[in-house]
């Protein structure tokens, strides 16, 4: 269930940042109030991209079969 509750974050960013990402929204046809989103999507993407990052490591020592055999496993017993 997504989570719609929503909460004023305000990290400092650098004026060459947020300057760079005006523009690119402003090229994609967004403007300032897209802002948050593009953030919270990008957070997203970002936690992703560590996660999957970490099993790689976490998990690179079993071959294609293993890991296969160890998420069927894993999605029967949830």
């Amino acid at each position: 269930m997504p989570d719609h509750a929503s909460t004023v974050w305000t990290p400092p960013v650098s004026k060459k940042t947020i300057g760079r990402l005006r523009l690119f929204l402003a090229e994609q046809g967004m403007a300032d109030d897209d802002i948050p989103k593009f953030i919270e999507d990008a957070v997203k993407w970002r936690v992703l991209d560590r996660t999957i990052a970490e099993f790689r490591t976490n998990f690179s020592d079993l071959s294609a079969d293993q890991l296969g055999d160890l998420i069927e496993e894993t999605v029967a017993t949830s």
